[in-house]
């Protein structure tokens, strides 16, 4: 927590200073608010914003340049096929980011069907003050409308086979190029990716990225970690899905103490990549999808990430899950929003598997029992070993506790579990002074803790079971025990029965 805040301090502050330092301010009304419903103006024929399409080679672009047909045929334009423009955010050199090339290259090569890939450049724009750049977002919005509109016009190229992917800024210079569309039909997809949350976090729809943008909005939000009311990313759904990996707050890998690394690496030009990790994870994420087709991620509705992180939020009923990032499935939504949560690894190919272990202990001792446990799951295909779970809360009854478990690998379908005591000095202590008052005998069935029966369910097949001890006349795990739980029909009078 505290690596996070360092990092959101840090990259807010930058902000702040370099704006400042010019004499612009911060505050809302540098963002110049204005309504949509404003008229859009006539955009003249050279616009600030570069469109660059991409051909065959990925490192080579031709720019088409509005109401000139003659360059969409030099550029190479298949009214035909689907067109996605990605849309660049604020940039703190004058120089376009490394992660556009990497998008660009995965969805001329990964797509099953090929598409149109443009860039909206607007770096004469996005390179300046943060608050200005800000205020350039709605012209950027307009010119992307008007190229659209003009698409349309000439060579009958409808909006609705469209699609926006904008980082940052660039999540809500989308917004504004849907909310400027006139006509029949609106844009058919927008994606924001962990969309700027600087002066957009008391903004009205109107005024950032929303669901009546296009057909069908989805949003990644990574670093929403707020100090002092304010966030690098937006926090608040803002799309008709809105994922939140890992909480959206912070990433895995971005911790502030990888800085030093990338020091001794690369200088101190690693320092700015440093900082921005977690805000350019999105990016990543959405790239991953396209990269490993066949390992596409899960996301799951649920409340907030505390209850995620229980297991409390694996259902898949009615399709309410969702893909992140390119193959999300698409459908028709109400304008209120769903939020939906996973976990991912700190590196690609970022997919986990989610697992819920609902564990129902018995607390035999007199006092509350505070220990650690570790799982180790076998499956059809893989094992994973020592996979540690800690309790919130002491065990003091009879109770059932449930907890998340992820997985970096496929291991098939569940078999078996191993479930331990973790050894600790503490326990050790106490554990062998009862083992000295309570004699091994009878009188020793009645300390310690009592597993009735492990139910688990796997997020990504949906499937439950349920899982009995090895030895069913054994049902007491001691510190530093190790015990076997193997598939079975649940059957609770039969538990009940060998527990008395």
């Amino acid at each position: 927590m505290e690596n996070s805040l360092c990092v959101s301090i840090f990259l807010v502050l930058c902000i702040f200073i370099q704006s400042s330092a010019h004499g612009q301010s911060l505050g809302l009304e540098s963002f110049g608010r204005r309504s949509r419903a404003v008229e859009t103006k006539e955009t003249s024929q050279e616009t600030r914003t570069r469109f660059l399409l991409f051909k065959e080679e990925t490192d080579k672009s031709c720019q088409i340049r509005l109401n000139h047909s003659d360059t969409l045929q030099q550029c190479g334009f298949n009214s035909s096929l689907p067109l996605v423009m990605i849309v660049h955010g604020w940039l703190m050199e004058a120089s376009l980011e490394n992660w556009i090339w990497q998008m660009v290259a995965a969805l001329k090569s990964q797509l099953a069907r090929p598409v149109n890939v443009a860039l909206a450049e607007w770096v004469t724009l996005a390179h300046t003050h943060y608050s200005i750049a800000v205020r350039n977002t709605r012209l950027v919005g307009q010119e992307i409308a008007a190229l659209l509109q003009w698409l349309e016009e000439s060579v009958h190229f409808s909006p609705s086979n469209v699609h926006l992917i904008g980082y940052s800024l660039g999540a809500h210079v989308s917004g504004f190029a849907g909310s400027y569309m006139s006509g029949k039909h609106k844009i058919g997809r927008i994606t924001g990716l962990d969309a700027a949350g600087l002066l957009f976090k008391r903004a009205s729809p109107n005024d950032r990225l929303s669901p009546d943008d296009a057909n069908f909005v989805d949003a990644i939000h990574t670093f929403t970690q707020e100090h002092m009311g304010l966030s690098v990313g937006i926090k608040q759904p803002i799309a008709h899905y809105d994922f939140y990996p890992n909480g959206g707050s912070y990433q895995p890998g971005c911790h502030f103490l990888e800085l030093y690394k990338h020091i001794a690496k690369h200088g101190l030009n690693a320092i700015t990549q440093t900082i921005k990790c977690a805000h350019e994870r999105s990016v990543h994420l959405f790239i991953d999808s396209l990269l490993h087709a066949d390992m596409q991620s899960t996301a799951y509705p649920c409340r907030d990430m505390d209850s995620f992180s229980q297991g409390l939020c694996l259902s898949c009923k009615k399709g309410r899950c969702n893909t992140l990032g390119y193959y999300a499935r698409q459908e028709q939504q109400s304008k209120k929003s769903k939020s939906l949560f996973l976990v991912t690894r700190a590196q690609s190919p970022f997919k986990v598997y989610h697992y819920q272990l609902k564990i129902q202990f018995i607390n035999q001792t007199e006092k509350p029992v505070e220990p650690t446990f570790a799982v180790s799951l076998l499956g059809t295909k893989e094992e994973m070993q020592k996979i540690p779970i800690t309790l919130n809360k002491g065990i003091t009854s009879n109770k059932t506790y449930s907890f998340l478990i992820t997985l970096d690998l496929d291991i098939g379908e569940l078999i078996m579990i191993k479930f331990k005591w973790e050894n600790s000095m503490v326990w050790s202590n106490v554990w062998n002074t009862v083992q000295i008052i309570i004699p091994w005998g009878r009188k020793s069935l009645h300390s310690g803790l009592v597993l009735k029966s492990i139910r688990v369910k796997a997020g990504e097949t949906q499937q439950r079971m349920t899982f009995c001890s090895e030895n069913m006349n054994d049902l007491q795990l001691h510190p530093t025990q190790e015990k076997t739980f193997v598939r079975c029909e649940s059957n609770s009078k039969k538990l009940k029965q060998k527990i008395r």
